[in-house]
């Protein structure tokens, strides 16, 4: 029976060698990203490479060095590779970001027309299941009996390399393999021998991780196991730069580090060591990221940078090692930033008198006040080195006003004077 290959974070095993007749079969976890390589080296300039997908032969991306062409095409079938494809333009392998169910099926790669190499890709999902420390942990079957010629495994690890615990009706065997990786399991395993189904009693941190359930070599089932962990908040103003820390001090050789955002969990920039990647995939989401991510290749922190409000949500960082999997999470919220006007006075000045004016035909009380602009009460930071914060620019707004009112008030104090001065001139020149 041909046994099923894996394809897990760009990084495959694949059973004998790959001729151009034969069909590669890989295996991608759902979310993760696959790269189905051309097996060129460089491409030279006269060639053409051509990569098609489905029963239809659809063309989704090319390079054309006799026509200068460098394309993906990933708006044909609906859109299912929209933001999704990555053409590499020194080998022309093509790389699928954030893969989902919609993308297996059968790829192909023409070189000039004459060579082929072909994929046959299929997309497994994983049924998480979070748990707290301590508690006792069911992996279901989904069986309601054995039968007689049934064989089933639990195995453990990224990979599926390790395994814990098997029934094989067809040898007699009933066993749990408790004492591999380093005792991490002793005692702790117990297999139902009606279903095949996995408890783990008492869960400790070195048991979460991977999980697959293989049955008869050929049904699977898979489980990624964490544990519960607190969600940080964090607040930030538009157009500032975030830095969201993996709290790591430094990565190792078999580290896979993704950064994940939404409810989606997209994928939206990662570390594969194993691949040698280093990677941000900025056009997903309609390009919301775009130019906005940094990773830090030592530490695998992720920073945002000119920030704004569609970047608000969830974010969550995923570690995978050989054989755990663990994940921290960021809750992000995004404020405006305060814009507030600055008191300003159309005003000129000279050495004997200062005048505010408004135009050829001076009012008395512009002439005699200060014009307040609303719309530049403060500067902002970038127009000056002071910059007043949303109390101050209250306390200016507020004596503003009020200097505005006692003004007016003095004003029409002075113009009623000057009438009853006149009036009084009036009547003393009428009676004389």
């Amino acid at each position: 029976m041909f046994g099923t290959v894996f394809f897990c974070l760009c990084f495959c095993r694949l059973d004998g060698v790959f001729g151009d007749d034969e069909v590669k079969r890989v295996s991608v976890l759902e979310g993760d990203s696959l790269s189905l390589n051309s097996d060129l080296t460089e491409i030279k300039d006269d060639d053409v490479i051509q990569w098609r997908f489905g029963d239809e032969n659809t063309l989704i991306a090319e390079i054309n060095k006799r026509a200068d062409r460098f394309a993906v095409y990933d708006d044909v079938l609906d859109g299912r590779f929209r933001d999704r494809l990555k053409l590499d333009n020194q080998t022309g392998s093509l790389t699928i970001i954030n893969i989902r169910p919609e993308h297996a099926g059968d790829y192909s790669v023409q070189i000039n027309g004459l060579r082929n190499r072909k994929f046959s890709v299929s997309v497994h999902g994983w049924v998480f299941v979070i748990v707290t420390e301590g508690i006792s942990l069911s992996l279901n079957s989904d069986l309601t009996e054995i039968k007689d010629d049934d064989e089933i495994q639990w195995k453990f690890g990224l990979y599926g390399d390790t395994l814990i615990a098997e029934i094989n009706k067809r040898a007699d065997r009933f066993a749990v393999y408790d004492d591999v990786l380093d005792g991490r399991f002793r005692d702790r395993l117990k297999l139902n021998n009606q279903t095949g189904s996995l408890t783990i009693p008492k869960m400790r941190t070195e048991q979460i991780g991977y999980y697959t359930l293989q049955i008869n070599g050929v049904r699977e089932k898979k489980f990624r196991v964490g544990i519960y962990g607190s969600v940080t908040s964090v607040s930030v103003k538009e157009g500032e730069s975030l830095s969201l820390n993996s709290d790591l001090t430094e990565i190792k050789d078999d580290d896979v580090i993704q950064w994940r955002f939404g409810d989606e969990y997209t994928l939206i920039a990662e570390i594969n060591k194993r691949a040698d990647r280093i990677a941000v995939y900025d056009d997903v989401l309609d390009g919301r990221f775009r130019d906005r991510l940094k990773l830090d290749n030592q530490t695998g922190s992720l920073t945002i940078i000119n920030i704004t409000s569609e970047h608000a949500g969830y974010f969550e960082l995923q570690l995978k090692f050989s054989y755990k999997f663990l994940s921290k999470a960021y809750r992000v919220s995004v404020s405006a930033r305060l814009h507030v006007p600055v008191i300003s006075r159309n005003c000129s000045s000279s050495s004997s008198s200062s005048s505010c004016s408004s135009g050829s035909h001076p009012n008395p009380i512009s002439n005699q006040t200060p014009h307040l602009n609303i719309t530049q009460l403060c500067h902002t930071c970038s127009d000056s080195v002071h910059c007043c914060g949303p109390t101050e620019a209250v306390i200016r707004l507020v004596l503003s006003a009020l200097v505005g009112v006692a003004t007016v008030i003095i004003l029409v104090y002075d113009i009623r004077s000057r009438r009853a001065e006149r009036d009084q001139a009036h009547i003393h020149t009428s009676e004389t």
